[in-house]
Order: C-alpha cells, then structure tokens, then sequence
C-alpha cells in the first residue's frame, strides 16, 4: 500500500470486472476491516455507461453504503484518473464530493450519498432545479485549494474542451471492430477529418462569447446527481470529467442532459422560459457568494448568459459525439454507442444554425 498524492490510501489490487463483487468484498477488508462479509449486502448499480459500480452495507445500517467503482476498459485513454481522484478529494473538502475512502490499481472507493438519483422528470421540478442550480454556482466558485492534506495539488485554469476534444479525435477509429455497428457508424458519423474542421469552425464564435473559466463538473447528466430531501439538497456525483472549463458549457451541457441517455428525447431540452429562471438562480447564488446582493442581477446579465450557454449546448453534444465514438471502440460495456454518437451530432446539426444565430443583448 501507498500514499497517493492527494492525500488517499492506494489499495495495491486489481478488481476483475467479471467478479466484481469477490474483489470488492476483498477491499472492504482494507476499508471497513470490522463488517464480516459474511453479513455484508452486494447491490449493483446499472445506470453507468462507463464503469461498474456495486455498493457494500451491513443490513442494520444501509445508509452507510460503500461505493466501489471499476473502471471501464480503456476508459484511461480519455480520462485522467489521477485527476479524478484529485478533484473528489478537493470538492470533499469544499463539502461538494463524498469522501473517498482508498484507490485501487483499476477503480476507486467512496462514500454512499444518499437520496433519490436524479431523473428527467427531478430536473425540471421547480425546488429541484433550483437547488441544482445552487450547487452548480457553488462549484463553480470553488479555486484551487493550493493543498490537501499537506500535499500539493495543482489545477490548471485554462478551459479543458477544446483540448480534449481534439485529443480524442485522434483515437477516433477509421472503421469498428463489429461489422453491424461499422456499417452504422460509416452511414451516421462523419469522417474524422470533417469532424476536425467543424471543431475548428465552432471554436472561434464559442471562445468570443468570453465566457468565464471556472471549475466545472462537466457532466451533470440526470443520474449523476442526487437529490436528499430530508437534508433538502442536492449532491453531484462522479466527477471523472471535472476540470477547468467554461462556464457556459456546464450548464448547456446539463441543459442538453434533460433529454435523457438511455431513451433520449430531445424535445425535452428546456424552452427559454425555463432556463431564464434556472439561470437568474444560479447568477443570484454567484452574487451571493462574493458577499453581494442576489437583487444586483440585471435582466441583461440574465440573457447574456442564456446566449452562451445555448451556444455552449452545441459544443456539449460535440463532445459527447466523439466520446461515444470512443466508447464504441474500446468499450465492453453493453451500450449502443454508436446510436448515441448519432444522436448527439444529429442534435448538434439540427441546432447548430439556431443557437449561433443568437445575440448577445446590446
């Protein structure tokens, strides 16, 4: 065993993804060496497309549930995992993120958050909405701690998107493995090459937006977030994505997420009405922090950022296109990636002339 450089026990072991509930019985000895796993319950969580996930818990306390998450194959080539472990230890002690207990060679160990996991219906509930809105102004309001636990740990400012994105592109396949999902994805996806130049072509208008870099989750898709109603609050979870980034593209990007994943329906993505008072909360929780009056919010201020977020949306279904592309190749997860990737670039070309046609109010 080790000391990572955030400050969290490293469990040196691998759990294999066919026995996953063997080798998290194993880690708990390490975790929780006092519950016989003789008592111990095993449920399996099957919302991710990314990772498996099964939770631990004696049957007299389930709401102190340890998580243990393995990673999905491959899925090292376009996360960073020491980053990962880094932004949960540094939102945790923001009070944002559940403890993590340890990491292991091919996951990681946290704390339950208890509530009910977010769905589209939770998203678009007035209280609701509010408080995620809340929480993501909190987020974003989080700097750099300098140090946890007397171990550095540095962040870049600069916005993480366009980067990343290209990054990923370079992994984009000429052809899948499976013919039925190659014959799909050569008659539904663009060639890298176009998916290049549009990159190139969005990138100009979106960066003159000047929307501010801030810490972000990145991925506020319904599921993860979790709403306590007895402690009337709301919770992000997985934070594989966090990173600095813009602004306007967090909460698009949760904007876009209304649609759903597994069934998605984009008829759902949030009218202006809607999104008006969602963002007029967050401005107001951003006042609120800097120890200024929630009423300095103008109307402006309020349409300015539902132009760039809007704009922002295009780029959130950009990246999850190309990152679908990549799950198609390396995934093993049991997912229709290639359907995804269609429908997110399908979104993003049926709404990319509306959205850009918006102006920033003189």
């Amino acid at each position: 065993m080790s000391e990572l450089e955030a400050g969290v026990l490293h469990v040196d072991m691998k759990i294999d993804d066919k026995n996953v509930s063997e080798g998290a019985l194993a880690l708990l000895q390490t975790v929780k060496p006092s519950w016989k796993s003789e008592d111990v319950k095993i449920k399996v969580f099957t919302d991710g497309i990314t990772n498996k996930l099964v939770g631990l818990y004696l049957p007299e306390n389930p709401s102190d549930t340890v998580l243990v998450r393995i990673y999905g194959q491959n899925t090292e080539l376009f996360i960073d995992r020491k980053k990962e472990l880094q932004n949960m230890v540094l939102l945790h002690s923001a009070g944002c993120a559940p403890e993590v207990y340890c990491s292991f060679n091919n996951g990681l160990c946290y704390a339950f958050v208890p509530g009910i996991v977010g769905n589209r219906d939770l998203v678009r509930d007035e209280k609701v909405r509010k408080l995620i809105a809340k929480e993501m102004s909190r987020i974003h309001s989080i700097q750099n701690a300098g140090s946890i636990n007397d171990k550095k740990i540095k962040i870049s400012p600069e916005a993480m998107v366009f980067k990343k994105i290209r990054s990923w592109l370079e992994l984009v396949p000429d052809h899948l493995d499976n013919t039925e999902q190659d014959e799909r994805y050569q008659r539904e996806i663009k060639k890298r090459h176009e998916l290049e130049a549009e990159l190139s072509e969005l990138q100009g208008p979106l960066e003159a937006l000047n929307s501010p870099v801030v810490f972000c989750h990145n991925d506020i898709l319904c599921a993860n977030l979790v709403y306590d109603a007895s402690q009337d609050k709301v919770v992000f979870i997985d934070y594989e994505y966090a990173d600095y980034n813009y602004q306007a593209f967090d909460i698009g990007d949760h904007f876009c997420e209304f649609a759903g994943v597994d069934d998605v329906d984009y008829s759902l993505y949030p009218d202006k009405d809607l999104q008006l008072k969602w963002l007029r909360t967050y401005l107001e929780c951003e006042k609120e922090l800097k120890n200024l009056p929630a009423s300095d919010v103008t109307d402006k201020d309020v349409e300015i950022l539902y132009v760039q977020v809007n704009k922002f949306a295009l780029l959130a279904h950009f990246f999850w296109g190309v990152w679908a592309i990549l799950q198609a190749r390396f995934s093993n997860i049991e997912f229709d990636f290639v359907q995804y990737a269609a429908q997110r670039f399908g979104e993003y070309f049926n709404r990319k002339h509306e959205f850009l046609a918006l102006k920033l109010p003189q």
